[in-house]
């Protein structure tokens, strides 16, 4: 596996991680899972605020919805295959962001 092909991976793994980590961590403290429907809620702060974790949290939460329609909707495989898709390249883009902004601290710690 070349440099990169593993520092992708990495990206990819650390970007689910993060989607994971922000929409546990949003239903341990509010009680609901996290959806995008918080921003249909108006021009409000909450609906302002959530915009940044919705924007990191999202491929856990497109997974999240993919497996539930595929469980009680029966939706088709190619359905399934195409938000998941979706959701490992949002993954990978928002991990690539999370790698970059950890590398920037740890140069400016050093």
């Amino acid at each position: 596996m070349s440099g990169e092909a593993a520092h992708s991976f990495l990206a990819l793994a650390i970007g689910f991680a993060v989607a994971a980590l922000l929409a546990t961590g949003y239903q341990a403290l509010t009680a609901r899972p996290l959806s995008f429907r918080l921003l249909g809620m108006g021009a409000n702060l909450e609906a302002f605020l959530a915009v940044p974790m919705l924007t990191f949290a999202a491929p856990f939460i497109i997974m999240r919805n993919t497996i539930r329609g595929r469980r009680i909707e029966r939706r088709r495989f190619e359905f399934v295959m195409l938000a998941t898709m979706i959701a490992g390249l949002w993954s990978l883009l928002s991990g690539t962001v999370v790698v970059m902004a950890l590398e920037a601290v740890g140069r400016a710690l050093a």
